[in-house]
């Protein structure tokens, strides 16, 4: 089966954490204009020192990281069979370093001095947790459908087995074990 609400959210996401690093290795603005697009305004800040290379490079860095696990999580959602043991692990290692990248973006951001930098970030955060509770539950509920279609498919090998062997012995042909029905 494949998994549609995955790969459309580990495209999105991908996309997004993509588009923060390639605004942030902007010389001009950078960091300032990243968080812009988070929806910060950065003229509170009692530090603005945010061009340097020092802060640019490691934040760019993180965040490409973070955009290749993701589109690595729809690549191995298109191409692994996601009911084998450990098929999310990869989505949840993407899940787990987008976290930390906004962690270190707030925790980076308060000793700056940015106000209003702690709402958006967990506004991101809880976007992050909707789509990775979204993800699970659309693989659980294959799982389950794939489940119910294995059950089906014993039972109805069951009852024809049953069938089979009433058959044989209502007309008395030779059974399995070489002895006559009756």
């Amino acid at each position: 089966m494949r998994y549609v609400l995955t790969s459309f959210l580990s495209v999105h996401w991908a996309i997004v954490f993509a588009l923060l690093a390639l605004i942030c290795i902007d010389g001009n603005r950078g960091v300032a204009a990243a968080l812009g697009v988070l929806g910060v305004s950065i003229e509170s800040a009692r530090f603005v020192n945010l061009e340097n290379v020092v802060v640019v490079a490691p934040l760019a860095i993180a965040l490409l990281v973070v955009s290749v696990l993701f589109f690595w999580a729809f690549v191995d959602t298109l191409i692994n069979d996601t009911a084998s043991p450990g098929a999310d692990s990869v989505v949840r290692i993407a899940f787990i370093s987008a976290s930390g990248v906004l962690s270190m973006i707030l925790i980076g951001g308060a000793a700056q001095g940015i106000n209003g930098l702690f709402m958006v970030v967990a506004v991101q955060l809880a976007a992050l947790l909707a789509s990775y509770v979204a993800m699970l539950a659309e693989r659980r509920s294959a799982a389950v459908s794939d489940d119910a279609d294995f059950r089906a498919t014993a039972h109805g090998m069951a009852k024809a087995a049953a069938h089979s062997s009433l058959l044989s012995l209502i007309s008395g042909r030779v059974g399995p074990n070489g002895k006559g029905g009756r």
